[in-house]
């Protein structure tokens, strides 16, 4: 699987998303959307109607990460207004065979999130039902928090049970990845990256998009 770069726009300035947007336009295979409603976890930042709105500005496929107290009702909503990715957390979902397939039925890629103390083990009968593994590198919530070394035995072990079913399966980590990490990320088996700061705190994004992309593409090629 190839190397994928998608930046989120969680620290960038919500009041100029299309312009965050085009910031990375070319050089990004996605543009990470975190939604979240003050309740899974506690940070409120944007809905359906902006993501609706953003499809609108943007050629990138948008990738939305629903931390959200009741995925099932919300998930095929976001995949029904064209995200081509909508990733709901195990911690949230109660019904996520259903709404994994409801989301895929729509016609997106059903992503399954996994919070640092979730282990990836419990979930691996739903390998089949995935299209992508997100495993947190933070606790989620808020941006611009310290990478947590702790989760890379569990990268490893999430790339392990992908190829164990031969599925074709994304690994992707988000939290604090940046160009002190994510050579280790990439390392340890993870193929999708999402960086925030990394990408929008630095003067160029789409330069910083590109060197995150060497460094990962060089780690894989090591390992």
């Amino acid at each position: 699987m190839a190397v994928q770069i998608s930046p989120s726009i969680l620290t960038a300035d919500f009041a100029r998303l299309a312009d965050v947007a085009a910031q990375v336009a070319g050089v990004a295979d996605w543009l990470h959307v975190d939604v979240m409603d003050n309740h899974f976890v506690p940070n409120l930042t944007l809905g359906l109607p902006v993501v609706q709105s953003l499809l609108k500005a943007t050629s990138l496929p948008l990738d939305c990460h629903l931390m959200i107290e009741d995925p099932d009702r919300w998930a095929p909503e976001y995949a029904e207004a064209g995200a081509g990715s909508v990733t709901i957390h195990a911690e949230a979902a109660k019904a996520p065979v259903r709404t994994l397939r409801a989301i895929r039925a729509a016609g997106a890629r059903a992503g399954f999130a996994l919070n640092p103390g979730t282990a990836v083990q419990q979930y691996e009968d739903l390998l089949g039902e995935i299209d992508m593994l997100l495993v947190m590198t933070v606790e989620p919530g808020f941006g611009g928090q310290s990478f947590l070394d702790v989760m890379l035995p569990k990268i490893s072990k999430a790339r392990e049970l992908i190829g164990k079913h031969g599925g074709e399966v994304w690994l992707q980590v988000d939290g604090g990845v940046s160009a002190k990490t994510i050579e280790r990320c990439a390392e340890a088996g993870a193929d999708v990256f999402v960086a925030g700061n990394a990408v929008y705190g630095s003067g160029d994004p789409a330069r910083a998009v590109q060197d995150l992309r060497d460094q990962a593409e060089r780690a894989t090629g090591a390992a």
